[in-house]
């Protein structure tokens, strides 16, 4: 959750804003399934999703580039705030301990990373393919899981998780959200999948695909031969990220 070990082992936790943290829900699709990155904590048995926090000479968004770059090893992604939490119950200094002390930090009642803190939910959505997951200072791996099979995450972040999926769905009426998800180029039944798979459901082939062109945002490229040319689906790219209504 920290880039400086030395502000791990620190007890103030000088340098970034207090009490304030950053949590991500980072998407990615493969193999027609949608994909969370996740951190674990191999001493405890524990599993989160990637967080981190403000400097005190950055601005929100800029923190939130920074540790998602940190994550990935991507810039410029698509990258939406969704929701502040700030429960009282979110709070879990005990967990937050096993954690310090699994990796060899001292874990003093007033160490920082102990304390309260209110976090902003991002989430983004990246190209699977494209992605190096990198853990923490304190987490001993950073991998893909898929959504439909997670672990049990600590703290409130299976709500956090849980807010930011409600948020993607009701917003694929206002955002082609499938640019950053998918590769380049794609078939229009790989976009569909996508589509059904946020959406939990199943949609027309016809009436989806009339819509996606409607929407003006595609470019149709030269078939895929397969030696079966009648068969081969045409590929697709997108002209540019833009924001249009996608109701079904």
């Amino acid at each position: 959750m920290v880039t400086d070990s030395n502000l791990i082992s620190e007890v103030s936790g000088t340098g970034f804003i207090p009490h304030l943290a950053l949590d991500f829900v980072i998407i990615g699709f493969h193999e027609q399934e949608l994909k969370i990155l996740i951190l674990e904590y191999e001493n405890t048995s524990l599993f989160a999703l990637p967080g981190g926090f403000i400097r005190m000479d950055e601005d929100l968004e800029e923190a939130a580039r920074r540790v998602l770059g940190e994550r990935t090893g991507l810039t410029d992604l698509f990258l939406q705030q969704f929701h502040t939490f700030g429960s009282l119950e979110r709070s879990d200094p005990e967990s937050m301990k096993a954690i310090l002390e699994g990796k060899g930090f001292a874990a003093g009642e007033h160490h920082w990373l102990l304390q309260r803190f209110v976090t902003v939910g991002y989430y983004a959505l990246v190209d699977f393919t494209k992605v190096s997951p990198q853990p923490d200072l304190i987490a001993d791996r950073c991998g893909w899981h898929d959504y439909g099979r997670l672990p049990q995450l600590m703290q409130d972040h299976t709500r956090i998780l849980q807010f930011a999926m409600q948020h993607l769905r009701t917003n694929l009426d206002q955002e082609l959200l499938g640019f950053s998800l998918l590769g380049e180029a794609f078939t229009m039944q790989t976009l569909q999948n996508l589509y059904e798979t946020i959406l939990g459901e199943k949609l027309n082939r016809s009436s989806f695909q009339r819509r996606m062109l409607q929407l003006g945002l595609l470019e149709r490229l030269e078939k895929s031969y397969t030696g079966k040319a009648h068969k081969a689906p045409y590929l697709y790219r997108f002209k540019k990220l833009g924001i249009a209504p996608a109701s079904f």
